[in-house]
């Protein structure tokens, strides 16, 4: 078995409850000394660096939950802001985005990857922990590995506690003899307080940075931003900030992580050659999911953690596309989608005489007009799409695999300028260094300084990350979302967590929560 340097590669090794791994996605042959294969012996495994890196590599795979496959978390939590419509072929194209649109989503609607997958994770980051120790490689390696799956746990435990609040703690793999069913739910200020001295404990552990074909893993920067996002989440807003100011630097510099602002704010969506692509891992990169075509994602799989494309491209395009034959027309060569997430109006007029507003929304309402393009209006249509993932023909993979499977653009979960405005909002809003972290996210851009305040950081945040998966969270956190959202239904006391999936629940020790 040949060791994946690249993560994007992904080993992909499937972990059962933690009890065994399904399969492994390698080019050649199963372990010799595993005869069974409808199983994974882990006792047999864990024996090496080579061994240890693989399942360690599994654990990075459940990040492409964030925008891989049809329940990915940037079109699902777009669709429930203010920002987007869930958008698609009808009102029933995704019980669980437009339930979430509406805010009618509830148990039996709700989508159970959003709780399977980010548990998969931790198992695989828990035997990672347990077993890597008592293999054969140096000590250095074994600590950063442990840490590398302490960290990733953390950010998969603060996923499921933001979306689902009451959910189980568990930290150890599960044996067939554990009375897994009784797990009781833990705090949320319990798993709070466990992901945060968790990280805490690891950064010491992980590398200062990255580069080469280490590029994408968790280095000490973006374990702190992790914390600090996670801190912030907790109201723990001096230690939020800290942590922020450790990741940031001096505004609009440099910091001690390599970290920069990129130049040019519509470089951060450019998609380069498949060779070589110059806009991966920018220098304001600090949590980036790789998505690749090289995996020949298709349907037999897709959505089920083995697909390595980015599935937010063809979900956000518009439907039936077609560029008008008429002279000297510079409308974009669009790969025809599926209409979700489009574009509220109330987004569109915000943005107006924003920089970034043609970089964020795809104006096919004007195209239309101007006589450039055609499309076919799906639901929710406002013909406004969102630009910064738009599929388009240039990006088709050359290679086997449908083409809406397979576009490569990564995705950029932490970016520097998210991570200066969540440090302004640690802040208070208040003071010269929160204005000067939200002055450079302007300068940027070419925006002239405004005083800095919080709702000039939460309109700020709006602009910057504008269907980035973030306006959901930051609405729900601030106590905004019952005035935002009520229009489309959003109720007070019970919108700001998600119901627990239906099928979770029999025969256990656990709740729904309430309102579901």
């Amino acid at each position: 078995m040949k060791t994946k340097k690249y993560l994007y590669k992904g080993v992909a090794i499937a972990f059962l409850t933690g009890l065994s791994f399904s399969s492994i996605s390698c080019n050649d042959a199963y372990l010799d000394d595993v005869q069974n294969s409808g199983s994974f012996n882990t006792d047999l495994y864990f024996k090496n660096e080579q061994q240890s890196f693989s399942a360690l590599v599994s654990v990075y795979d459940v990040l492409r939950k964030y925008s891989g496959g049809f329940e990915n978390m940037v079109t699902f939590f777009n669709a429930g802001s203010d920002d987007f419509f869930s958008g698609g072929g009808n009102s029933a194209d995704g019980a669980g985005i437009q339930g979430l649109n509406n805010y009618t989503i509830n148990a039996n609607t709700m989508p159970a990857s959003y709780w399977r997958d980010y548990y998969q994770g931790i198992a695989r980051a828990n035997l990672v922990i347990e077993r890597v120790p008592g293999a054969s490689m140096s000590d250095d390696l074994k600590k950063r590995f442990t840490a590398e799956a302490k960290v990733l746990r953390s950010l998969y435990y603060f996923e499921l506690v933001r979306m689902f609040g009451n959910i189980p703690l568990i930290l150890n793999t599960i044996k067939a003899t554990d009375d897994y069913w009784n797990i009781p739910q833990a705090k949320p200020s319990d798993v709070y307080a466990q992901i945060e001295s968790d990280i805490v404990a690891a950064i010491p552990d992980l590398m200062l940075t990255s580069s080469g074909n280490d590029r994408g893993r968790i280095t000490q920067g973006t374990a702190r931003a992790i914390l600090g996002k996670i801190y912030l989440y907790d109201k723990k807003m001096p230690q939020a900030a800290a942590q922020f100011a450790e990741v940031n630097g001096t505004p609009g510099g440099t910091s001690q992580y390599g970290y920069k602002l990129v130049a040019n704010y519509a470089d951060l969506f450019k998609v380069g050659p498949e060779t070589s692509d110059p806009y991966k891992f920018s220098t304001e990169s600090i949590l980036e999911v790789m998505h690749t075509n090289k995996g020949n994602s298709d349907w037999g799989f897709w959505g089920q953690g083995k697909d390595e494309g980015n599935s937010i491209n063809v979900m956000v395009g518009p439907r039936s596309y077609s560029l008008k034959n008429v002279p000297n027309n510079n409308a974009p060569d669009v790969y025809s989608g599926w209409a979700f997430n489009t574009v509220t109006n109330d987004l569109f007029n915000f943005m107006q005489g924003d920089p970034r507003l043609n970089v964020t929304i795809f104006n096919a309402k004007q195209l239309v007009v101007d006589g450039k393009i055609s499309y076919s209006p799906a639901y929710a249509d406002t013909g406004y799409f969102l630009n910064k993932y738009l599929p388009t023909n240039d990006l088709k993979s050359s290679l086997p695999g449908p083409p809406e499977l397979n576009f490569r653009q990564n995705y950029i979960a932490i970016r520097l300028a998210d991570t200066y405005l969540m440090e302004a909002e640690a802040l208070g809003g208040n003071g010269a260094r929160a204005q000067a972290l939200l002055d450079a996210v302007r300068t940027r851009v070419g925006l002239a300084s405004v005083p800095v305040s919080m709702q000039a950081i939460k309109d700020e945040r709006r602009r910057e990350l504008a269907g980035e998966g973030h306006r959901w969270f930051d609405l729900v956190r601030w106590g905004d979302a019952p005035s935002k959202l009520a229009s489309k239904g959003f109720k007070s006391g019970k919108n700001e967590i998600l119901p627990i999936p239906f099928n979770e629940l029999p025969n256990t020790a656990m709740h729904q929560n309430p309102g579901y």
